[in-house]
């Protein structure tokens, strides 16, 4: 086991990409079951590779000069599926630390236990964050019990980047494969972002059908941040990107999700946006490297 130091020169990459998935671990584990994988590739018409390597994955980024911030989720209580493993996902980044940041990820429901890994993942593996998705964890974010977990990572000094909105997981299968969108809701984590002020959040993707709400919330919240990912740029809604192109332009972050969406179709598309020239860089890497405590 070695814990993951930073690699890489942030100077010199062009972008960070703060949301890629790693979806199948070198353990032989898949985040998500045979069913789930099917009906994720059909909604977001996955015509590559769906199961890169995590080495595949540093290689995509370094021929890219970007670096990627990669991660799974764990969601075995309401599952019932094995996750990836966090802890190899976090020792094979730390060998390729040039280009990939790791992200942990617990089960929310299992409870103190969850707790003591966040503080081993970042104590011992070297994570520089975490990732949730509530709808597929089964959980509300903003449940006191899951309270002391936030502590945890509130004292490591790590962001905690939450799933928000529609998800293509269960997407078009019978009740959505029993997959609850309202966990999803960005209004649940501003509680959070209230209750926990020195705790930086990241609410990912647009948060359709909660748009408003997110750049509310990120609005209103020093701590809270959102990233651009899950979404080709084409179909963003107009009132985020007039949101992100004024008044969240310190706020917003470039994340493709990666294989799902693939890297150079996000850019491509996001080019295409009337983007002030001012506001590029901020999202392709400056705010990213605030929410990585790289910078100030």
């Amino acid at each position: 086991m070695s814990a993951y130091t930073y690699g890489i020169d942030f100077d010199a990459i062009a972008a960070i990409d703060i949301h890629t998935h790693v979806e199948i671990d070198g353990c032989g584990h898949r985040s998500m079951d045979d069913e789930l994988m099917a009906a994720s590739e059909k909604y977001f018409k996955s015509g590559a590779e769906r199961t890169p390597t995590i080495q595949a994955i540093a290689e995509h980024y370094r021929a890219r000069n970007m670096a990627a911030v990669v991660f799974t989720v764990d969601a075995g209580a309401a599952t019932g599926h094995a996750p990836n493993s966090v802890e190899e996902i976090a020792e094979v980044a730390a060998q390729h630390n040039d280009v990939l940041i790791p992200f942990g990820s617990v089960d929310p429901w299992q409870g103190r236990a969850a707790v003591r890994r966040a503080r081993r993942l970042v104590d011992e593996f070297g994570v520089k964050g975490f990732k949730f998705h509530p709808s597929m964890q089964g959980f509300e974010p903003n449940d006191r019990r899951f309270y002391p977990l936030y502590e945890a990572l509130t004292e490591a000094g790590v962001p905690a980047l939450f799933h928000t909105g529609q998800t293509g997981i269960g997407a078009g299968l019978p009740g959505g494969h029993g997959i609850k969108l309202r966990y999803s809701d960005p209004m649940l984590l501003d509680d959070v972002a209230a209750d926990f002020p020195d705790l930086t959040l990241v609410l990912a993707h647009p948060s359709v059908p909660w748009v408003d709400a997110q750049i509310s919330i990120a609005t209103h919240k020093a701590n809270v941040y959102l990233d651009l990912s899950g979404w080709s740029p084409k179909y963003f809604p107009p009132q985020l990107v007039r949101a992100v192109n004024g008044m969240l332009r310190h706020k917003a972050l470039f994340g493709s999700d990666f294989p799902v969406i693939q890297v150079d179709r996000w850019r491509a598309d996001f080019a295409d946006l009337e983007m002030k020239p001012e506001v590029t860089p901020l999202i392709f890497k400056a705010n990213a490297l605030r929410v990585l405590g790289i910078t100030d």
